[in-house]
């Protein structure tokens, strides 16, 4: 008997509302029969499974279903195919199984790890991970060591060579996200490593399932189904990849079809998501209005696919020019498990991540100009900064340059209050952002460590025309006075006006130099 899906030794296997083992296996054999279980945990036999039925042989194949298992373990699984005389033909075992929650991580490169190893975390015997080799083994950084993948797509995408990590950097969210449902749940955690770095929506498209493992989506598919068919939820990290003008607008449709397509084909309609709002980048080629489309499209997703949180990353530091640090990848997987244990479990203990509820402009009754007032929920205790509050720009266009008004940023409670240096009047239809440009500095988390989300352009007031005045018009000569305007004809021919470019220096486009000339 050779195990081919949903039974390896150091595996977790996914519990159901029960809180027991629900999950099928299959696997090769050359004996036909009855397969049947013997389990035990530290020694003791678990009651309903003393050379139990599981399932079936023919064909050389053999399948079954694991279910029932309680919660925890670790279990070692001996299974055995019992023929037509009630001879042991063949058998296997698989030692060290628990049952808990299982997570597809995936995504792109801060997905995948490149934070520095010296922040990695200690492993935890009761976390565990499917690495990219196929081993389930304690989950410890680096997750995922591209070089030893099975899947041919993550060789491709690395131009066919197997060149393996440096050794200093590694670290990603998944860890931590683990280990602090773990922590939180008590409960066993795996994770199944799929992420790929610099990859895009376009990369991740599920209509190319069918290439299997030559395919992001078919390699994480099959990972999905070699492991039993179910999972908890999915924590995901992608986006800087479509920071470009074509991809950034089409990007909430193809997160929406990302996101449906895995609930169909995990069989899941309602299946958890938890992804990542992109952070910073220190990259001169990189364009800011692109990288806040896209934060600002992530940001609004929950409005659009429901089961779905959005974990902030603005104020997190970087090991390099886009990578988040190892020290702070752990403060986000721990982000991350808060949205997942609001989200999935509803624990009162987490809300979901911080939200912008309104946003209202007021005089300030000392200065006499405006202040913006922001009002948060999901706030878990209250907003806080480490030195001045930071992060807000206003600009008097959606992509324009900050037209720093804002003096001052005071925080109170669920509460933000930027002191602008211009009147009500000058602040109404402007644009506000948290988290403008590229590289900005955001300070601001509530008490539980969760940052505001980043956003912009946001219309403050009434919203004015995205497009500027224009200014560059065809003018014509001054004409001979036409009588009664009443009764003007349009002229036979436009080239008898004398039209020619003319650019104004003000958005206000006067001729009344030219009119006072001709004036008596």
């Amino acid at each position: 008997m050779k195990i081919t899906a949903g039974l390896f030794e150091n595996m977790v296997l996914q519990r159901n509302k029960q809180n027991e083992s629900e999950g099928y296996f299959s696997g090769k054999c050359s004996a036909s029969g009855a397969v049947k279980a013997y389990i035990t945990c530290e020694g003791t036999i678990i009651e309903g499974f003393d050379w139990s039925n599981v399932g079936t042989a023919s064909d050389n194949t053999f399948k079954g279903c694991m279910n029932g298992l309680p919660v925890g373990g670790p279990y070692d699984i001996k299974l055995v195919i019992e023929d037509s005389n009630g001879t042991a033909a063949e058998g296997m075992e698989a030692r060290n199984i628990l049952v808990g929650d299982v997570w597809i991580l995936a995504g792109q490169s801060n997905m995948e790890g490149i934070g520095y190893m010296k922040d990695a975390l200690k492993p935890d015997p009761l976390v565990r991970a499917f690495y990219m080799d196929d081993r389930w083994d304690m989950a410890c950084d680096p997750l995922h060591e591209l070089a030893d993948a099975v899947d041919d797509v993550h060789i491709d995408y690395m131009g066919g060579t197997r060149i393996k990590k440096p050794p200093h950097i590694g670290v990603g969210p998944g860890v931590a996200f683990a280990r602090e449902l773990r922590r939180e749940t008590g409960i066993p955690q795996g994770v199944i490593a799929c992420a790929h770095g610099g990859t895009s929506m376009t990369q991740w498209d599920p209509g190319l399932k069918q290439l299997g493992g030559k395919s992001l989506y078919g390699a994480m598919l099959r990972r999905f189904k070699k492991n039993g068919c179910t999972v908890s939820g999915v924590l995901w990290y992608q986006g800087c990849s479509d920071t470009d003008g074509i991809a950034a607008s089409r990007y909430t449709d193809r997160m929406k079809n990302f996101v449906d397509s895995i609930r169909k084909d995990f069989n899941n309609a309602a299946l958890p998501f938890v992804m990542v709002q992109i952070s910073r980048v220190c990259d001169s080629s990189s364009n800011p209005r692109w990288w806040n489309s896209i934060r600002n499209k992530q940001r609004c997703l929950p409005e659009v696919i429901d089961n779905l949180a959005v974990v902030p990353s603005i104020d997190l530091d970087l090991d390099d020019a886009i990578h988040i640090s190892g020290y702070d990848q752990n403060r986000l997987g721990k982000r991350c498990a808060g949205a997942m244990l609001s989200l999935k479990y509803g624990l009162e203990s987490y809300k979901p991540p911080i939200i912008l509820l309104d946003i209202r402009v007021e005089q300030d009754s000392l200065s006499g100009n405006a202040d913006i007032i922001l009002v948060y929920g999901n706030v878990m205790g209250k907003l806080e900064a480490k030195g001045r509050p930071s992060g807000f720009d206003v600009t008097g266009a959606p992509f324009g340059v900050d037209t720093t008004c804002i003096y001052r940023t005071d925080i109170d409670g669920c509460k933000v209050v930027l002191r602008t240096s211009v009147p009500v009047s000058s602040v109404m239809g402007t644009y506000l952002y948290y988290g403008y440009g590229i590289n900005p500095y955001c300070n601001i988390t509530d008490s539980c460590d969760r940052s505001l989300p980043a956003m912009g352009p946001v219309c403050v007031g009434k919203c004015s025309a995205y497009s500027p005045f224009v200014r560059k018009l065809k003018v014509s000569r001054l004409q001979p006075s036409a009588g009664k305007l009443d009764n003007l004809e349009y002229p036979d021919g436009l080239s008898l006006l004398g039209l020619h470019n003319r650019v104004f220096d003000t958005n206000f486009c006067s001729l009344h130099d030219e009119l006072s000339l001709t004036g008596p």
